[in-house]
This record gives C-alpha cells, sequence and structure tokens, in this order.
C-alpha cells in the first residue's frame, strides 16, 4: 500500500526554521517527482518546492525561493522540506505528495497533478 507520512510541522516564531519530513513506503522515490504543497486557511492549495528523485532537479515558488530547500535520500525513501526564515505567511498545512513525471518538475509542480497526497502536517508561524 503506497503511503506518505508527513513529520515535522510545529509552531515557531517569525524568522525560525523547521524541516519537515516526508517517508514514503509502497514505493521507490527514484522515479518520481515528490513535492510538498500548502494551503492557508482561504486560499487554494500550492506546490511550494518539488523534486525530481531520478535527476534532482527542482521547483520552488517564487514566495519561499531563497528560503527553503528541499531534498531527498533515495536509499531512505525520505524526501525533507527545510524551511528558513519563516514568515507568518508561510503558516499553512503541508503535504507531500508524489506526481508522475509526465513533464518538466516546475510544471508539474505548478499544475499540482498529484497521484498520492500524504495526510499533512500543520506549520504555523506566530509570535
Amino acid at each position: 500500500q503506497l503511503q506518505l507520512v508527513e513529520s515535522g510541522g510545529g509552531l515557531v516564531q517569525p524568522g525560525g526554521s523547521l524541516t519537515l519530513s516526508c517517508a514514503a513506503s509502497g514505493f521507490t522515490l527514484d522515479s518520481y517527482i515528490i513535492g510538498w504543497f500548502r494551503q492557508a486557511p482561504g486560499k487554494e492549495r500550492e506546490g511550494v518546492s518539488c523534486v525530481h528523485s531520478s535527476d534532482g532537479s527542482t521547483y520552488y515558488a517564487d514566495s519561499v525561493k531563497g528560503r527553503f530547500t528541499i531534498s531527498r535520500d533515495n536509499a531512505e525513501n525520505m524526501v525533507y522540506l527545510r524551511m528558513d526564515s519563516l514568515k507568518p505567511e508561510d503558516t499553512a498545512v503541508y503535504y507531500c505528495a508524489s506526481l508522475d513525471p509526465f513533464t518538466t518538475v516546475q510544471a508539474m509542480c505548478v499544475i499540482g497533478l498529484v497521484s498520492y497526497w500524504g495526510q499533512g502536517t500543520q506549520v504555523t508561524v506566530s509570535s
């Protein structure tokens, strides 16, 4: 059974850091794009960052570029999202997702053509 399980969310002060983890089971990462999406209250879900597990190509939304870093460990079937310089507007539920690599990482991440979703983890940035 394919599963994506997120962890690492929580409450952090503005300017702080968090690292989200996504553990994949039931499939191997190395043929998929894995992404982090987020949804804030009253807003649409957006693609934050994605990585192609095979060639390592990445995409970052403009709102997080320079502050967030996505990485993967194919041997451990894990994907991470390091979030630095967090802002209150980063507050959202963050979801890990797998996407079939039909086209570029950027296109897939922006379109959000997700095959499987994790259950989500809450990130709250507040003083």
